[in-house]
């Protein structure tokens, strides 16, 4: 054989070896690329995402785009062929798989934890668009979770309101273990409480949870030290004036509350908010309208722009990472509260744009 014919075939040869190892050759990493986008203004699914009943709405126009990521599931191994891939493509990422998935946590637990903080986030962001529009939202403090085997198994319920412990009205979820936590290991402790059900039926009237009972529970020590506890995560709920229902599916995490909570206010103020411009954004919210940073910026811009947007409505603490690579046509405005988001949705639907707060990249 030649010489030239025998090192072309052991070259490819060699080649075929490289790529069979680099699709069986496993490794610890996961991507990150754009996912949908979708207009809280409009329709998912022929459902509208914000439905508004007992409160007049008014009609809007114009996009108001929540973004997501898209990303690899918890149990998806990793090539070294998809690796390099990923980190050559301008439209996505590659990330240590433990950036993703902590603490060994699989992807049904993953999910579980994001459709959680999903939830909480569209509560936060009803109670933060009202709260904007100065629309009274009361508060109060409830049992968001009761851990197994505990003394309040079977006493205490999620979704449970508490009133008072020990007699001493509970005015925020951080008073109850502070309150709890003034008895000794084996004590009891006295829980003023509105049952789950009585609460819930309240909720759907419009109403504050009345018709409490009390119950007694005997506390014990704290896994990581000396403190009684009882087993409770205490949380919030909140009683609404009217019905604000958000319709989205197969969607997860808390970045989509500031986008939700300016469609909300979208609908409930006259006129158009976006001035019928095209308008993304993410973010965090928490009830008093605070705007909070976010994961996988870069792929939700790369998604907005693709999705047409023009302007992307940024938390403080995501712009420099944010700034140092913006998609061709795409401004990047600065946001910290949900009153600062709307202020600038204000400007751009005037065309107002040279005073708009931006994004910098140092």
């Amino acid at each position: 054989m030649p010489r030239r014919t025998a090192t072309m075939l052991a070259s490819t040869l060699l080649l075929i070896a490289l790529l069979c190892a680099g699709v069986l050759i496993k490794v610890p990493y996961a991507e990150m690329s754009p996912g949908p986008t979708v207009n809280t203004l409009g329709e998912a699914r022929g459902e509208p995402v914000l439905h508004v009943a007992g409160r007049k709405t008014y009609p809007t126009s114009g996009h108001l785009n929540m973004t997501t990521v898209r990303v690899t599931g918890a149990d998806y191994d990793m090539n070294i062929v998809e690796a390099v891939y990923g980190w050559l493509a301008h439209d996505s990422i590659v990330v240590p798989h433990d950036t993703l998935y902590p603490d060994g946590k699989t992807e049904e637990q993953s999910t579980q934890e994001n459709a959680e903080e999903f939830s909480q986030s569209q509560e936060s962001a009803k109670v933060a668009a009202l709260r904007e529009l100065e629309i009274p939202v009361s508060s109060y403090t409830i049992v968001s979770s009761v851990l197994k085997n505990s003394p309040s198994e079977g006493t205490l319920h999620a979704g449970d309101v508490i009133k008072a412990v020990d007699g001493t009205a509970v005015k925020a979820p951080a008073d109850v273990a502070k309150l709890v936590t003034e008895h000794k290991p084996g004590e009891d402790v006295v829980f003023t409480i509105v049952p789950a059900k009585a609460a819930k039926a309240a909720e759907k009237a419009g109403k504050e949870p009345d018709a409490s009972e009390k119950v007694t529970i005997t506390t014990k020590k704290s896994d990581d030290g000396d403190r009684a506890v009882v087993g409770i995560q205490a949380g919030t709920d909140h009683t609404f004036p009217f019905t604000v229902d958000i319709n989205l599916a197969d969607v997860g995490g808390p970045s989509a509350g500031l986008m939700f909570a300016l469609g909300i206010v979208d609908k409930l103020t006259p006129g158009s908010l976006t001035g019928g411009k095209f308008i993304a954004g993410t973010g965090t919210i928490d009830d008093a309208g605070t705007v909070g940073p976010i994961g996988g910026i870069g792929m939700k811009l790369v998604g907005a722009r693709n999705a047409g947007a023009r302007y992307f409505l940024t938390p403080e603490q995501n712009c420099a990472s944010a700034a140092a690579d913006i998609p061709a046509g795409l401004t990047l405005v600065k946001v910290k509260t949900l009153a600062d988001a709307r202020r600038s949705l204000e400007k751009i639907s005037a065309g107002e744009t040279t005073g708009l707060p931006s994004c910098s990249a140092s």
